[in-house]
This record gives structure tokens, sequence and C-alpha cells, in this order.
């Protein structure tokens, strides 16, 4: 599988030397190849393109596998430093559940070293991201941010989050700059392939409408096929993503007792100024939009278990209802991991899989406030 990944890598590094070389360079929608991305002929964005390019020429043109092997596993470690990183400045999750984050999961481990799948290099810039964002370098976090949608679009699956956070941050016009930078780098990576075929690049890049195979699928196995290939379904399951993340936005994020149209104002002009954000409400706010996105995904498969496999501990360590006792919680980490680990998936594990997200996201919703009131706002209500 990973020599195959990666010896398909040789249309993309060619179209793009000879793009470089002023040739033509094959694009989606054309004749000839299409760039290396879905399995049912779809692409990633450009930033997927020249890391795995640069991984095509690093291992003899995809035929030293061990190399790649190699520099993915110093991936995972870079992942789970960076991780470890962000953990740290919480303070929320025992020591003891890290050891189940290094070594409990098989299916991690196959994702990053033995399948080279491009959803570690996407999580592994996004992690930095969430590091810059702690650090208060927005500009840079934004960059990252950006930099790892361009490797694969799941990313914007904490797209609202942030979005969130830039709002209360810096309100409307503030934000603007840092949207730029998210926008001006994607325009800037793609611009190749914007300028020779940019329908193609976009349709295909960033596919919200892609179809799903239902072999594959490790979240609803238990539906009939012709329901999960059905578009009333796919228009449910984005109804239900959207109404979650706005009673979130509206009644788990904003705390100020203001309307929520207030963050679109500047910060100082609000009547109630905002204080500054700590660490775990930007890791709620993010890890909450991303989790609550995979929940109501119209097909999960197996790669995309990293997209939150190390957010999972802080999910269900970070502010857990009181019905939820250490013992529930491994166990429902315990479940999560089996069902990623049944093969092919069946609908026992595609069932036990919604149970767990639904725990998760019922102590979110029912466990302590990541945003509490507002000191203004609480000696008003005195």
């Amino acid at each position: 599988m990973a020599a195959a990944r990666l010896a398909r890598a040789a249309p993309t590094a060619a179209g793009a030397a000879l793009h470089a070389a002023g040739g033509r360079l094959p694009l989606p929608g054309g004749g000839g190849h299409h760039l290396l991305g879905h399995s049912q002929g779809g692409m990633y964005p450009a930033g997927f393109v020249y890391i795995f390019m640069g991984l095509y020429y690093a291992t003899g043109r995809g035929t030293d596998i061990r190399t790649a092997q190699h520099i993915f596993a110093v991936l995972y470690l870079a992942t789970l430093l960076l991780v470890f990183l962000i953990y740290h400045q919480t303070c929320k999750v025992p020591p003891f559940v890290f050891f189940f984050m290094c070594c409990a999961s098989y299916r991690v481990h196959s994702i990053f070293v033995l399948r080279l799948f491009n959803d570690p290099v996407a999580m592994a810039l996004l992690f930095l991201s969430i590091n810059l964002l702690l650090a208060r370098r927005w500009g840079w976090g934004c960059c990252c941010f950006s930099l790892a949608v361009s490797v694969k679009m799941n990313v914007l699956l904490f797209a609202p989050g942030l979005l969130f956070l830039l709002l209360m941050q810096f309100g409307f016009r503030g934000a603007l700059p840092k949207l730029g930078i998210c926008a001006v780098l994607q325009v800037l990576l793609g611009l190749p392939f914007l300028l020779e075929n940019p329908i193609g690049y976009l349709s295909r890049s960033f596919d919200l409408g892609r179809q799903f195979l239902f072999r594959w699928t490790v979240n609803w196995r238990f539906l009939p096929e012709a329901l999960f290939l059905h578009r009333a379904f796919h228009l449910a399951l984005l109804a239900a993503h959207l109404a979650l993340l706005f009673l979130f936005a509206f009644c788990r994020w904003h705390r100020t007792g203001e309307s929520i149209l207030s963050l679109l104002k500047d910060p100082s002009k609000r009547k109630v100024p905002p204080q500054p954000l700590t660490p775990n409400q930007i890791i709620s706010t993010l890890f909450t939009s991303n989790f609550i996105g995979i929940c109501f995904s119209r097909s999960l498969h197996y790669q995309f278990y990293v997209w939150y496999f190390h957010t999972l501990p802080y999910l269900l360590w970070a502010t857990p209802a009181r019905w939820l006792t250490h013992l529930l919680r491994l166990l429902v980490l315990g479940l999560i991991e089996l069902s990623w680990n049944t093969y092919p998936s069946t609908s026992c594990s595609s069932a036990a899989l919604h149970i767990c997200h639904a725990v998760i996201l019922l102590q979110l919703w029912l466990g302590p406030q990541p945003f509490p009131r507002s000191i203004q706002h609480r000696k008003k209500a005195h």
C-alpha cells in the first residue's frame, strides 16, 4: 500500500516539473493523468502535491519505502511532541492517559508509518498551528492552519471554532487580516494550478459533494447502502452539523450576556470587555468544533481516525460531567479504538462508535462551562 501510494505520485511530480519547465500541467477535467488524490479520481489541495512530490524524489522516485517510513516515524514523534505541548498547558488530563495515546492504537501507528497517508501531515501542521495560537501568535497560527488545509480539507472542521476565537479576540475588523492570511496562502500555493485550470482545481481539491464508497465506511455500516448514498441523508447530516455548531456557539462558547452579534464589534466597544482567552478556552473550542464535524461526517474511512484521535483525551477529561467516571471514560476510549480496528466495519462496530460519540457530545454539553459568565455580568446579576 505504501509503495503504491508513493509510486502513484509519479504523475504529480512529473506534472509539476512540466509546469515549472513551461509545459502543460495535467489536471482533473482534462486529458492525461489526474493529480494523486482520492481513490475515485479526485485530488487534494496544492500543499499535498508539493509535500508528496518532495517525498517522491526523496525516496528514489517512490522506490525506497523504508526511507519514507523513517520520515513518517519522525513525523509521528513530532506530532506527539506538539500534542504534549498542547496538553501541558491545560493540566486537565491525568498522566496515565498519555500511555494509551502513545502505545494503545495500532490503527494510528499504521496510518502514520505503514500507510503513509497525508492525513498525519495535515494534523501535524494543525497541532503546530494550535501551539502558535496558544502562544498568542495569531498571524502565524492562521498561516499554519492554512498550510494544514492545503494538505487536506478535513482541517476545515476546526474552522468554525477558529473563526469564533478570532471574532472573540479581535472583532470582525480585527479578524479580517488573520482570515486574509489564510486566503492569500491558499491562492499562492494553488497559483500554478489556478492559472492552468481554476475550475478543475477548485472543484476537485475542495469537493464538498464528493461521494464515498459504502464498503469503506466506518461510521454508517448499519445503514442500507441506498440511504447512505442518498442526497437527503447528506443534507440532513449537514443541517445537524450546523445546528449543533450554532448551539455550542450560542450556549457554551458565548457567555458574556450580550448578543452574539457583539462579537462583530471591536472588543474595546463591547459592553463587556473580553477577558484574555485561556489555553483551555482555545483548545476546547477548536477540539469541540472538529469533533462535532466528525460526529456528522457523511463517511469516516480508516485513515480519518487521526483527525481526532489525539483530541479524545482532552474531550473526555477536560470538562467531564460528574456521571462520567474515569472507568467509563477509559471504556469509551477502548470502544472507539475497537470500532476503528474492526475491518471490515460491521453494524455493531459502527453503532458502538456512534454511541461513544454521543456520550462525548453529551458530556461536552452537560459538563462544566469552558467559558464562564464574565465577571462584570455576574456582578450585574447580584
